[in-house]
């Protein structure tokens, strides 16, 4: 055979590859979604998952224009890519996130309305980009606070056709047996919004690049999953109830960077599941790194717990400016979670303009009464935060733990904060300050309450 023959192959096999590349990446214009703004795409979007997801997997490229779509199911091997200028615009109408799913919702597993954005059992699953996802979620603001409403004056709980859905499709004996008292309100009104991004049961994620806006719920919510990257992303969430940013909650190697974070709760917040069910699932997070990060609004600027009966241990938060948050770093449980907190580093943090605590430690979050010691008895130690510096807070530090679970082995070392108030420490066993300066004075031990 002569070389010309052997050039010929190699062309053929070149060009055959470039054609199987470029099949795999999808222009969802070409593929018939419309970027109106008014048309709903989720059909279209959903059948180009399974077909892709049947061939090996592929890439979903949004070009710029606003795609109405209601629920997003996710699966192996499929990205969503958004170019900028694209803006995947969620249907606010309750209806399209039927039938309910498997999920979790504040820490307890549940079925309800799907997330926005939802995937189970799959792996290397993405979105990125330089595009918008706009969660449309002043709808479902709007229907929690008149069901909350009419709860507190009427005593009425089903005032929507979705709450009598959901107790006809979950065991709510079973669910109330396992959660606490404190937490009765809030399954009473069984108006469960979903989280704009949750993942279950999931392996290599990744999340880079895009904005979030606007989620009926929480943000991003991996549930024991494994692998994750989040970095260079935008949440802007103003003004709006229990809209957290990210919360990775029974997940392991967790890697969260690059991002800038405004929202209507906690900024960031590691979780672990909810009292008996939580401990039933006895599921950690842990390998957490977070890095990077900037806060501008929310009620916890990176937060732990509550809902950690499954465990939190060997977290790394590093490099972040919260400005504006209610507080900074917070870690928080109550008698009845039961669980451990573990193995926290803490360092190099700027904070501005905290209108509660800069630094909280907290076992008493609820008003739970005192129990003996047990499982349900939760437990923080080794927690050591470094290098923070933080003007214009309100209460510098405040430690809290139990008197049958007093918290232990913290070390508070090179911390200079201008607050308002004095710090407060009650319940510890083991507690280190090295060099710690509130207003410009050393704090010594014997300052403790």
């Amino acid at each position: 055979m002569n070389r010309s023959f052997f050039k010929n192959v190699l062309t053929i096999t070149l060009l055959l590859t470039t054609l199987l590349v470029q099949a795999s990446v999808v222009d969802m214009r070409k593929a018939g979604a419309k970027a109106d703004g008014k048309k709903l795409n989720t059909r279209v979007i959903n059948y180009t998952i399974d077909r892709l997801h049947s061939k090996g997997g592929g890439t979903l490229y949004f070009p710029a224009g606003t795609y109405l779509t209601g629920p997003i199911r996710m699966k192996s091997n499929i990205t969503l890519e958004l170019s900028a200028g694209a803006t995947l615009l969620f249907s606010d109408n309750f209806d399209d996130y039927l039938p309910f799913v498997d999920m979790r919702y504040e820490g307890v597993m549940m079925k309800s309305f799907s997330p926005l954005i939802y995937a189970e059992n799959a792996e290397n699953i993405a979105i990125k980009g330089e595009g918008t996802l706009d969660g449309q979620g002043k709808a479902w603001w709007d229907e929690f606070f008149r069901v909350l409403v009419d709860l507190q004056k009427n005593g009425v709980q089903n005032v929507n056709k979705y709450q009598a859905m959901w107790d006809e499709q979950n065991d709510v004996k079973a669910l109330y047996a396992e959660t606490n008292e404190d937490y009765t309100g809030t399954l009473k009104r069984r108006f469960f919004r979903p989280p704009f991004v949750q993942f279950l049961n999931s392996k290599r994620i990744t999340i880079q690049g895009v904005k979030f806006t606007n989620s009926p719920f929480w943000t991003i919510n991996p549930n024991f999953c494994e692998n994750i990257t989040i970095s260079g992303i935008t949440i802007d969430n103003v003004d709006s109830p229990n809209t957290d940013g990210i919360n990775p909650e029974s997940c392991k190697n967790v890697r969260i960077s690059d991002s800038h974070i405004t929202v209507g709760d906690d900024c960031i917040t590691i979780k672990s599941g909810r009292d008996a069910q939580g401990r039933r699932y006895n599921t950690p997070c842990e390998n957490i790194t977070i890095t990077n990060c900037t806060m501008l609004a929310g009620h916890g600027g990176v937060v732990i717990g509550s809902e950690m009966s499954g465990s939190v241990r060997n977290i790394t938060i590093t490099n972040c400016v919260f400005d504006g948050t209610d507080r900074g770093i917070r870690l928080k449980s109550t008698r009845g979670r039961g669980g451990v907190v573990e193995n926290i580093s803490v360092s190099n943090v700027v904070m501005r303009n905290i209108q509660k605590e800069a630094i909280i430690m907290d076992l008493r979050y609820s008003r739970m009464p005192e129990e003996p010691v047990s499982e349900r008895t939760p437990v923080f130690r080794n927690i050591h935060i470094s290098n923070v510096t933080g003007t214009d807070v309100n209460v510098p530090v405040f430690i809290r733990g139990l008197e049958e679970s007093p918290i232990q082995d913290v070390s508070l070392t090179n911390i200079y904060l201008q607050g308002r108030q004095k710090p407060e420490f009650y319940n510890f066993e083991r507690l280190q300050l090295n060099e710690v300066y509130i207003n410009g004075a050393k704090l010594e031990l014997h300052e403790q309450k």
